[in-house]
């Protein structure tokens, strides 16, 4: 691996770890903020909001500078507004924090996305961005579970601790080894824009919108898939969501190679049909343990292969407005965070039981598909037109 490429894999596991770690943390931040568990719940919400207004507004004003100097930047907003939630003495000033949090998040992932295609071997740009991806894996296998052990055992403030020392580790190599690349000369934002005047840059975000929303409505409510459905103790939940996670880390560098070896469309397209089917098979594997762990460690495997497929689609699209496509690409995936949960929080709430948000992760992955499909048929018509 690079050093410049190993750089953006750090920063890949602090976001990571902020991302997700709450969702460990809520009972621990509820109960020293004085606040109930749906309260302490916003915060998460307040982060993904951070992250759909400060991808493409970042880029947007620091997209004419080089790209080192914009990630630098990123990464101290980063390092910064998590030393604020660390140190935030009640739950207004944490909730702003969070948001604050939120905002570098997008940007640098479609920044980072831009420079790692720039600097692999040609041929390996999807494998590039895919390393940088792997740093969200990683923080899902080693980083989230540490974090929620220290939040539990001493105090969820140490966690985020961790996370401002692995920023401040991050913008030590960005410093040290991410190369100077050029900034964009002669850059025009509104001709940038136009790109989303644009149909394919449209398929592209239902696509990740919706289509990795799939994860997210399995994702969700996996906890309680596992104890109710499954029947696994819970104190069992945390090894397990380990096990989810070594899914993703090694379906993120398959979805880099399969996209490098065939075309991003043709691997985003298949993956998401492979997402569907693998949700179809959850909803009916669940009752069975063993199957529920080969179903857990295969799905995330699958579901997180797209993730650099679609990073790579939305940029090759792009054609003169890369970073700013990239990072709007990110705020769709949280977007799909979202939509992901709530939709699939509809059948639980009309008393259906755990099994029944893969049915509706299982739509949106075949939705998902179906965009993309007809991007790959527009691109064609428009060659053949050409």
């Amino acid at each position: 691996m690079k050093k410049s490429l190993l750089t953006l894999t750090l920063g890949g596991l602090g976001i990571g770890i902020t991302e997700f770690v709450m969702m460990g943390l809520l009972p621990d931040i509820a109960k020293d903020l004085a606040i109930s568990i749906p309260q302490a719940g916003h915060l998460i919400s307040a982060y993904a909001l951070g992250v759909v207004v400060g991808a493409p507004l970042l880029v947007a004003i620091a997209g004419s500078y080089p790209p080192k100097k914009i990630l630098i930047a990123l990464m101290l907003m980063f390092t910064a507004f998590n030393a604020l939630s660390a140190f935030s003495p009640d739950y207004t000033m944490m909730l702003a924090a969070r948001f604050l949090a939120g905002l570098p998040h997008g940007a640098f992932f479609g920044v980072g996305s831009v420079v790692a295609s720039k600097i692999a071997g040609k041929g390996k740009e999807a494998q590039a961005v895919s390393l940088m991806f792997a740093g969200l894996t990683i923080a899902n296998v080693i980083g989230v579970p540490l974090g929620t052990y220290i939040g539990h055992h001493y105090s969820w403030r140490y966690t985020f601790v961790i996370i401002v020392i692995v920023g401040l580790i991050t913008l030590l190599t960005l410093k040290l080894w991410m190369p100077n690349l050029p900034a964009t000369k002669n850059r025009d934002l509104k001709k940038e824009l136009t790109f989303f005047k644009l149909p394919e840059a449209w398929l592209i975000i239902l696509m990740i919108a919706i289509g990795t929303g799939g994860l997210f409505s399995w994702y969700s409510y996996i906890a309680p898939l596992l104890t109710d459905v499954s029947g696994f103790a819970a104190d069992s939940i945390t090894y397990i969501l380990v096990l989810a996670g070594l899914g993703m880390l090694v379906g993120n560098f398959i979805g880099g190679k399969l996209a490098d070896r065939f075309s991003p469309a043709k691997a985003s397209v298949s993956l998401l049909i492979a997402m569907a089917i693998s949700l179809f098979i959850v909803h009916y594997v669940s009752y069975n343990q063993t199957m529920s762990l080969v179903m857990t460690f295969l799905t995330g495997a699958i579901a997180f292969a797209v993730a650099a497929p679609i990073q790579m689609l939305m940029i090759n699209t792009a054609k003169g407005s890369e970073m700013i496509a990239a990072s709007v690409s990110q705020a769709s995936f949280n977007i799909g965070n979202a939509l992901g949960a709530f939709l699939g929080g509809l059948p639980l709430a009309a008393g259906y039981d755990y099994t029944s948000p893969v049915w509706v992760g299982t739509v949106m992955a075949l939705t998902g598909a179906i965009f993309a499909w007809l991007l790959i048929s527009r691109t064609k018509r428009l060659s053949v037109a050409q």
